[in-house]
């Protein structure tokens, strides 16, 4: 009875929308960490991890294997994300809020012109040390791999690791502070660049797990792949919260579901359609998202 049901359609299409959901929640996680470390949103987050994730498979084509090719992409978006903050974002803060917005959009084209005049517009794919062979019951294929279990377990550990470090630790108070009042957080003795610095360094971070599993899945990335997840990675955060790792996580789940129910039952030119709609039902219901805190105000 229970390899029945997990075979069903409709188990296909949860766990197919949960697998496309977990690299929405991560880039929605990497924007909530940048939101709540800076108050920028980066539209460029998707190409630096792409541009990231491409180093790594470089190095892999020199022998070395997934882990490692890991390793690398993470560190060289750790490295990417500190020098976009010095060079061109710091010279904007009390700045207007759109310049930053041009800046980063203008960024994005500027990664992806010259990921496409190094590495082509090819596709790559990185194989993975798990395997992608769906499992079986009684017969009965389900939709649920051991790499796909790495996914959700991966996405699930970074969202309890960011929950921590803003709610519980020094670090996480540091970086909320000099966000939300940096003359304040300096009069206390608080490192304000080096806190800015940092939090760009933890979410592009974030974002290249996000581009490592979309390139080690069986469609592989290319230089431009990523703005269609970070316009959903983007949609969830709002859904979530701006301030919540848990929401960014279940918003993205949720909208990886609807796109594939959408995609299902509908059309595959309409499976945007499916988060859109979760968007909008949101903003209605609760403008700040679903897991953003209540503020009071005092009047």
């Amino acid at each position: 009875m229970m390899s029945t049901f997990l075979a069903s359609p409709i188990m296909h299409n949860i766990f197919a929308g949960l697998a496309q959901g977990v690299i929405y929640s991560l880039v929605a996680l990497s924007l909530v960490i940048i939101w709540q470390s800076t108050h920028v949103l980066n539209f460029a987050q998707g190409a630096m991890a792409m541009f990231a994730s491409y180093i790594g498979m470089t190095e892999i084509d020199r022998g070395l294997n997934y882990w490692f090719c890991l390793v690398v992409s993470l560190a060289v978006g750790f490295l990417f994300g500190g020098l976009t903050e010095r060079i061109l974002i710091r010279p904007l803060y009390g700045k207007p809020e759109i310049n930053a917005i041009v800046v980063t959009v203008g960024f994005l084209g500027v990664i992806e012109a010259v990921a496409q005049a190094i590495w082509t517009s090819t596709t790559r794919n990185i194989a993975t040390p798990l395997s992608q062979i769906y499992f079986h019951d009684q017969g009965r294929v389900v939709l649920l791999s051991p790499f796909v279990l790495f996914q959700f377990g991966l996405a699930l550990g970074i969202m309890a690791l960011v929950a921590v470090l803003f709610r519980f630790t020094n670090l996480g108070l540091k970086l909320r502070a000099s966000a939300l009042a940096p003359e304040v957080a300096r009069l206390l003795g608080v490192r304000v660049n080096r806190m800015l610095t940092i939090g760009w360094m933890l979410s592009a971070g974030v974002g290249v797990v996000a581009a490592v599993i979309v390139a080690s899945g069986s469609f592989g990335l290319y230089p431009s792949d990523m703005d269609g997840i970070l316009i959903a990675g983007f949609i969830a955060a709002v859904v979530g919260g701006l301030d919540s790792p848990v929401g960014a996580v279940i918003g993205g789940l949720l909208i990886g579901i609807a796109e594939q129910f959408v995609l299902a039952y509908w059309s595959a030119d309409l499976a945007s359609l499916g988060g859109l709609i979760i968007l909008v039902v949101a903003l209605m219901i609760r403008p700040q998202g679903i897991f953003a805190k209540s503020v009071g105000r005092r009047v």
